[in-house]
């Protein structure tokens, strides 16, 4: 499913715009950046709270197809900033990363 139809079923805040034709293929949580950047896979849906400038970094090192902000968590101006450069999609929910996971995992 593109990432527009997933923050359409999961109720998501879209804070950042990406790639229109970019697919979620599967999903990922974590907030150990460096754990991330090696484990995460190319296509996951990224649940994290990390909403700062490396997270971007580490999205667009894994290939990630989106961050999805848990729990409310804020992005910061930087990352932002970086992501709209790099085209990442950055999203929010105020569910946490276990529920939302869950629910991904149901729709894939």
């Amino acid at each position: 499913m593109t990432i527009k139809e997933l923050a359409e079923k999961l109720e998501l805040k879209i804070l950042v715009e990406g790639d229109d034709d970019r697919e979620v293929t599967g999903g990922y949580c974590g907030d150990l950046l460096s754990w991330v950047m090696g484990r995460a896979q190319s296509g996951d849906c990224w649940f994290t709270v990390m909403g700062n400038i490396n997270a971007i970094a580490v999205s667009v090192l894994a290939d990630c197809a989106c961050i999805v902000l848990c729990e409310n968590s804020t992005l910061d101006d930087d990352a932002k900033a970086r992501a709209e450069l790099q085209g990442v999609w950055v999203l929010s929910s105020e569910e946490n990363a276990y529920t939302l996971a869950n629910k991904l995992g149901k729709m894939l």
